[in-house]
């Protein structure tokens, strides 16, 4: 190697090429190479050290050369060096203070580390920089420039990439495992929802994510059929310790209590990293709800999310959650037990934990659990006693009752309470439930951000107990959502938007499926140049009619009137195409998803 280097040195050496593959280089000779170089480089365009275990010790001796303003060489190849990102820094800095003649660099095969490839790749903005940059292997850069088509980004410069929606097939989730087998990419959030992804295609995958594990902290499968075999493929990887995942989502996978099983067994053993889990909408029932119960006793297990709506679980799942929550109570903070037969009795185990003061829950969805005014009021008298972390409370499709509410607006008339979130569509609620309730916010209106009370029957009376909070000052409501509530007339409600900082802060406003009348335009033009989205959906057909026999004088406005709610006129209106909600999806939409 000296004997090389001395003639390197030598002014008589016109050496173009030089290729030393796979010979065990070590950094004194890169030493020498570089120093021989420096001191007649002008002659050699390609050096192609790749299969050596250079290091970034050695790259540096490589960059001195880069830098020298005598240098000419073209092509550098370097890959499978063993390079990490100090390496990669260096070969920048080199570059950018010599930048005119490299074309070509290959660093196939080694580590940028966080931001080695963001630091090359910013010297392609100097119009003088001509390099091609190679980081990945032919069939690695097939899938990223597939990627890029797609979501119009380069994947080894972005953390987070989303391809939901589209259907991948077998030809673009084998180039995705490649990209994700790659040391360049350094996703953190990878989601592939709805992309008719299958339990062979999920072997793959999870198969790539196993050779690279140590980046990705949020993984989304959801709505995907990988059934119970792709998820145990997904759980040779959620063993792995090097594999630090934060955010797991598998809703809807037609996963059964075998998969959740598994699921669970493989976080218990390594649970650590784990803050949010989401299995809503399989059908784990309650033996995959007690497999994962184990997994909240863990004392390591750090869970701050747990999503297991639609589950297919009774009381008994529940009070499995719930025993196990008790005994590891301390950093759950959102709970979705939503569209699951818990009952009372369900509720009942639920409120124990509730009143737990070491348990923080900020945010708690108990959607159509077929409770009725007795659940209700035990969870709302339960939060009483522990009101001042929750700031999101979804009772949705409950039969609320008299008691229901009476315990409700004690909680929001509770001056520890900061709720900024309140859903109750569907719960029956009363015109007379109403005044109860708003005569609580009334008290108490700073904190809350949105409110709910779609598909309940409160009225024109519900409306102008509603206007009151709308007046206070101090009410900084966001979305107010009254969707089919039998309103007639919202003179009201239009006064007190005039007349108060409430359009300051409101942003959206849905009053579909109910007849407003002619105090729908009033509310049109008091919402124009607002910054608050109206929902309006078209008025059912018999207002038409008993229009047309009661305002025949008024036919053309009407027909304008028709027009109208198609279109945007004073704040952003939604009509059917845009703002409507069907009967199915209003018990979806509103408030908090499933």
């Amino acid at each position: 190697m000296k004997n090389l280097s001395t003639l390197f040195e030598n002014v008589q050496c016109r050496l173009e090429k030089l290729k030393l593959n796979f010979i065990s280089i070590t950094k004194e000779y890169c030493t020498a190479l570089a120093s021989a170089f420096n001191s007649n480089p002008s002659n050699l365009n390609e050096l192609d050290l790749s299969g050596n275990q250079l290091g970034d010790s050695g790259v540096m001796e490589i960059s001195t050369l880069l830098g020298n303003s005598q240098c000419t060489l073209q092509i550098l190849r370097l890959s499978d060096c063993s390079i990490s990102e100090e390496g990669y820094k260096a070969l920048a800095s080199a570059l950018r203070s010599n930048p005119s003649h490299l074309i070509e660099l290959d660093l196939t095969g080694n580590d940028p580390g966080p931001s080695g490839v963001k630091q090359l790749n910013d010297l392609l903005l100097d119009p003088n920089c001509k390099v091609k940059l190679r980081f990945l292997s032919p069939a690695a850069d097939e899938a990223c420039q597939y990627v890029n088509r797609v979501v119009g980004e380069n994947p080894l410069l972005v953390r987070e990439l989303n391809l939901s929606e589209r259907e991948l097939g077998d030809k673009n989730v084998k180039k995705l495992a490649v990209l994700l087998q790659d040391k360049h990419c350094k996703l953190n959030t990878l989601i592939l929802c709805g992309c008719s992804i299958t339990e062979k295609q999920c072997l793959i995958l999870t198969s790539a994510l196993k050779s690279n594990p140590s980046h990705l902290r949020e993984l989304d499968l959801s709505v995907n059929q990988i059934k119970n075999t792709g998820v145990n493929h997904l759980c040779d990887v959620l063993k792995d310790p090097h594999f630090k995942l934060e955010r797991l989502r598998l809703r809807c996978c037609e996963m059964t209590d075998e998969g959740c099983s598994a699921v669970t067994s493989a976080l218990k053993s390594n649970p650590s990293h784990l803050k949010e889990l989401d299995l809503s909408e399989n059908k784990l029932g309650d033996s995959g709800v007690k497999n994962l119960s184990d997994l909240l006793m863990n004392p390591q297990c750090k869970l701050e999310k747990l999503e297991i709506s639609g589950c297919e679980m009774t009381d008994e799942g529940c009070s499995a959650v719930t025993s196990a929550l008790k005994s590891n109570p301390s950093h759950l903070r959102e709970l979705d037990l939503s569209v699951n037969q818990i009952k009372n009795t369900g509720v009942n185990h639920l409120c124990d934990v509730l009143k737990d003061p070491h348990f923080k829950l900020e945010r708690l969805r108990l959607r159509c659990c077929e409770m009725t005014d007795e659940g209700c009021s035990a969870v709302t008298s339960a939060l009483k006693s522990n009101p001042s972390h929750l700031k999101e409370l979804n009772l949705s499709g409950n039969e609320l009752g008299q008691l229901g509410v009476t315990n409700l607006r004690d909680l929001l008339m509770n001056r520890q309470c900061k709720l900024e979130i309140l859903n109750l569509c569907g719960c029956s609620i009363t015109e007379k439930q109403c005044l109860i309730l708003t005569s609580a916010l009334k008290s108490n209106p700073s904190h809350l951000r949105e409110l709910d009370l779609s598909v309940n029957q409160i009225k024109n009376t519900g409306v102008n107990h509603l206007c009151d909070v709308l007046k206070d000052p101090h009410c900084k409501l966001e979305r107010l959502s009254l969707n089919e509530c039998g309103i007639t007339d919202v003179t009201s409600l239009v006064q007190s938007l005039a007349g108060t900082k409430a359009l300051q802060f409101l942003t959206e406003l849905d009053l579909s499926k109910n007849n407003l009348g002619d105090s729908k335009e009033q509310l049109r033009k008091v919402l124009q140049g607002t910054n608050c989205k109206l929902s309006l959906e078209k008025e059912h057909w018999y207002s038409y009619i008993t229009g047309f026999f009661t305002r025949q004088s008024k036919s053309q406005k009407s027909a304008k009137s028709g027009r109208l709610d198609q279109s945007t006129s004073g704040g952003a209106v939604a009509g059917e195409e845009s703002g409507q909600r069907t009967d199915e999806s209003n018990w979806q939409e509103s408030g908090s998803s499933v």
